[in-house]
């Protein structure tokens, strides 16, 4: 059996989740993550082949203690070898947990065929089931679609099935409770993310993001919302019980209630960097170390070495806090 040693950092978390993003491409133009015109893209021969991914991953499970996988992008179900890469990685250990955070689009195609690979679970981000709304916020009219890959995903098995949603002001902040109303009759597990600063346009503004607070105003006007009992641990959602249970929805305060100390998670770029925090705005190079023919054991010592550099919170509420250069799209969450 290879040794294995924790991703530690000099505060005594341990990441034991590691968030791989497939791709900084994206099928929908959300306005809160970029422009209309959409990005520059990666270079193709920046982007890890499928073979380095899988590399990365079995690096990170059988020598560094990674126990869970989660793919996103970008949008990473619009990487061709996406049903593949899970499979390869489910082979590596069947009993390290796989997720995937994906807008849905397409996903009707491809969710047996993920299940059947070895997926455990999606995420869907999904902000308003309001075709209109929807189309403002992404700038494509593809609601149905989503909504035909969420049902998709929870038939093939793929539960429990979560959906993200971001609030906006004066966009859809008044639909909480009929996104809640709806999840619950769907049977899917609701989760409300405040909005990061993590745009492409920088135009993130404090003043004008839907606090956790204003969430559960409005959650409240309709529901009654309880703690959920059991230990909220690592994970970055508080859940409470809606209307006595069993049903249960999500709030992920990370601006507000920033969870930092309790964060077992790191990040692994499209084009094969390393980032120990979702707000770093320092980036650990495996690629080229992997495309040097380096061993193994050399590059799980780069990415402890990476680790170790994490600081003890994002520092949002710090003024002298700067957005990464990277927007979310091509960090991966």
């Amino acid at each position: 059996m290879p040794h294995t040693r924790p991703l530690s950092d000099r505060y005594g978390r341990v990441a034991t989740d590691l968030r791989v993003s497939l791709t900084d491409r994206c099928n929908l133009r959300c306005s809160y993550c970029m422009p209309a015109e959409g990005l520059d893209w990666l270079p193709d021969d920046s982007v890890l082949t499928d073979d380095e991914v899988v590399r990365l991953i079995r690096i990170g499970v059988e020598l560094l203690g990674i126990r869970e996988v989660r793919f996103t992008g970008g949008e990473p179900l619009v990487r061709r070898g996406l049903v593949d890469i899970v499979r390869r990685t489910h082979e590596i250990d069947p009993t390290v947990e796989t997720s995937l955070t994906t807008n849905a689009l397409g996903l009707v195609r491809v969710a047996d065929a993920l299940a059947a690979a070895g997926l455990d679970r999606v995420n869907v981000s999904l902000d308003s089931i309001r075709r209109e709304t929807f189309h403002a916020i992404t700038r494509r009219d593809r609601l149905q679609d989503v909504l035909d890959g969420l049902a998709a995903a929870r038939d093939a098995g793929l539960g429990p099935v979560k959906v993200n949603a971001v609030l906006m002001r004066g966009q859809n902040d008044d639909q909480a409770a009929e996104l809640l109303r709806w999840a619950i009759a769907e049977g899917y597990q609701l989760r409300f993310i405040e909005q990061m600063p993590l745009d492409a346009q920088h135009v993130w503004n404090r003043e004008q993001m839907v606090t956790a607070d204003e969430i559960f105003e409005r959650l409240e006007s309709e529901f009654d919302l309880e703690p959920a009992a059991e230990p909220r641990g690592s994970a970055p959602a508080e859940l409470f019980r809606v209307d006595g249970g069993p049903a249960t929805v999500g709030v992920i305060a990370s601006v507000t209630r920033p969870f930092c100390g309790d964060c077992d998670r790191v990040r692994l770029t499209a084009d094969g960097q390393v980032r120990n925090c979702l707000f770093a705005r320092e980036e650990s190079d495996l690629r080229t170390a992997l495309r040097a023919g380096a061993s193994d054991e050399v590059i799980a010592d780069r990415w402890v070495v990476a680790m170790r550099g994490k600081r003890a919170g994002h520092g949002i509420d710090d003024p002298s806090f700067l957005q990464p250069d990277r927007p979310m799209s091509a960090i991966g969450g």
